[in-house]
């Protein structure tokens, strides 16, 4: 009935414009038009005309004589003159005798006038007025550009979403918190039979491209059940209150279609803290709060399951994640080497590959992968076996593609001079040799000096033999040791630095700095957190929480850490300097060498001198 209504207004409104422009219309441009479509004279201006033979038509109705006149220039014109009691004006036209004239003494159509000149013109204007709001309301993505309240939720069924749990690989604890929630859609009554109520919310968190979305679609094609999803952005209005309103309708209709599954994509949009700020968005704050109201007030039994994704989950108003509301958080985390292999299947069986496929050696070469970057290394080999003129996809395509992903595609036309290759290889060498030299170093797996478009002039690739979740001391040690490893080669062969290692020294810094301040593996520090982790799911940005004198001893501290690699790795160069200039020359004759070569020529023994 309220719909009815509301339609009512529009449709009032519309005519109410239209009727308003109409009479504007006719009032100011008509007249006008009239004007100077038809020029008014006198009767002895008509009569002249007449006699130089300069009439072509002539027009009599009962209180108007219209005439056509051929000007100088050939334009033709239409003149109109009062009636006079000329008995003798059809004899005078009749004379002339190329002059075609009428006379018409009925009255004008007045029904026909009106017809014309006000309800054709209305009926236009109210179709091209509907025509244009159908256009503001498909760029608005609404059902009604008028109707600000409305939810813009779109409702999908599982013939839409065309996904289902067997698309999702790599997150089995969150399809199985998952699953729960869809079984008790189909089966209420065995939870309602021990007392169980179906959770009201799950929060599905995790770094961008892990899958939060491809989840809450397999629910939706699992459930069977009106599946509405919704931006958070899409609550966000102009008007204060237009975001409430919103909430209010998109719960409506999700009780009126129970059960049902409402997801809220990027809900710290409008889930952020509540500060008590002045400048406060007071916008955003109703409708929180209108979200908060609405999901405490339908029956868990009733089969409503609000879902919602963030990558922020720490900026979120503790109000919303409290039990009751959002009583579940499901972590989407970055897949782990089974996950990653699983992953790598799942979108592999959707092209052509060869038989022979070693998933476990590319998902143990893509450590810290999402799902989507796995998605995309499928998709670049597939590319590029086509390019290559091949049918299917095979392994080297595969191996290829991991680097296109990390490092950005080969830049075979770069001129790089000899001199900056020879740099390039001792400084990729020294890194692999290092690497190879501790104990607690991933075996090398991949070493080349060809320039990417990611700006890389070469790199070393190390693959851990299996998943490692832990770091120990030893190993951040190795590791900072095998970072330095390349300005350490530089400094030892050519007596000199570049700024090829500028990367490297970024990321021993920062993980120099995490030994001290977060993980506690530094001497002059014990167990203290000296730096706190905000955004972890968005590159996990740190703030010092000390002061500033605490801080001036965490700098020297990391420069002491970082000090020591470097000398470590100069040290381990030093005493296999031959291997370094071996090594080095075979990968500037190569290009490209694989871990295994590295090692056979690091282990051959030297033939003895005679």
């Amino acid at each position: 009935m309220k719909d009815d209504k509301t339609l009512l207004k529009q449709i009032l409104g519309y005519a109410a414009v239209s009727l308003i422009v109409l009479l504007l219309f006719n009032a100011l441009i008509m007249p006008s038009i009239s004007r100077n479509s038809i020029t008014k004279t006198n009767y002895s201006f008509f009569l002249q005309q007449i006699d130089s033979g300069n009439v072509n038509k002539v027009d009599i109705t009962n209180d108007e004589i219209r005439f056509e006149v051929t000007t100088e220039n050939g334009d033709k014109k239409v003149y109109s003159t009062g009636t006079m009691d000329d008995p003798e004006l059809v004899s005078r036209l009749y004379e002339q005798g190329d002059i075609v004239f009428t006379e018409n003494h009925e009255k004008t159509n007045v029904l026909l006038e009106f017809l014309l000149s006000w309800i054709l013109p209305l009926v236009l204007l109210m179709i091209f007025w509907n025509i244009l709001m159908k256009g503001m309301s498909k760029r608005l993505g609404g059902s009604n550009a008028m109707s600000f309240g409305k939810s813009n939720a779109k409702i999908y069924v599982k013939a839409q979403t065309g996904k289902t749990f067997a698309d999702v690989a790599g997150q089995d604890e969150a399809k199985e918190a998952l699953v729960e929630i869809v079984d008790f859609l189909h089966n209420p009554e065995k939870y309602a039979e021990i007392g169980a109520d179906l959770p009201k919310g799950a929060l599905l968190v995790g770094p961008p491209g892990t899958g939060k979305t491809l989840l809450a679609q397999a629910v939706a094609g699992e459930a069977n059940v009106p599946f509405f999803s919704i931006s958070g952005s899409e609550f966000v209005e102009m008007f204060v209150g237009m975001g409430a309103a919103k909430v209010r309708d998109l719960f409506k209709q999700a009780n009126e279609k129970a059960p049902c599954i409402v997801f809220i994509d990027e809900i710290d949009t409008i889930g952020k803290k509540r500060d008590g700020s002045i400048n406060g968005n007071d916008e955003r704050e109703q409708t929180l709060n209108q979200l908060l109201t609405e999901m405490d007030g339908f029956n868990g039994k009733k089969g409503v399951v609000i879902l919602a994704a963030t990558n922020r989950p720490e900026s979120l108003d503790p109000a919303l994640l409290r039990p009751g509301r959002f009583d579940r958080r499901i972590p989407a985390e970055l897949p782990d080497l089974a996950g990653r292999e699983s992953i790598l299947k799942v979108h592999a069986a959707k092209i052509k590959t060869v038989e022979n496929i070693d998933y476990n050696a590319i998902a143990r070469a893509t450590a810290g992968a999402s799902g989507a970057e796995l998605a995309n290394i499928i998709n670049e080999a597939a590319l590029r076996a086509v390019r290559s003129g091949r049918k299917e996809v095979i392994q080297s395509d595969l191996e290829e593609s991991v680097e296109v992903v990390i490092a950005g595609y080969q830049r075979k036309n770069a001129v790089i001079s000899q001199k900056e290759k020879e740099i390039i290889a001792y400084h990729e060498i020294g890194h692999a040799l290092v690497a190879a030299k501790q104990k607690n170093s991933a075996p090398v797996h991949k070493i080349t000096i060809i320039p990417r478009t990611s700006g890389a002039l070469g790199y070393t690739m190390q693959v851990d033999e299996g998943e490692k979740f832990l770091m120990s001391k030893e190993e951040a040690l190795a590791r900072l040791a095998t970072l330095t490893g390349g300005r350490s080669a530089e400094e030892l062969i050519f007596n000199s630095c570049t700024s090829g290692a500028s990367n490297d020294i970024e990321q021993a810094t920062k993980l120099a700095r995490a030994m001290v301040t977060r993980y506690g593996m530094s001497s002059s520090f014990d167990m203290i957190a000296l730096e706190t982790v905000t955004n972890q799911y968005l590159g996990g940005d740190t703030s010092l929480a000390c002061s500033p004198e605490t801080a001036a001893k965490i700098d020297e501290e990391v420069n002491n850490i970082v000090k020591m690699a470097h000398e470590r790795a100069v040290q381990i160069l030093t005493e296999n300097i031959d291997k370094l200039h071996e090594l080095a020359q075979f990968l500037l004759e190569k290009e490209t060498i694989t871990g295994e070569e590295f090692m056979e020529i690091l282990n051959k023994q030297p033939i003895p001198a005679l």
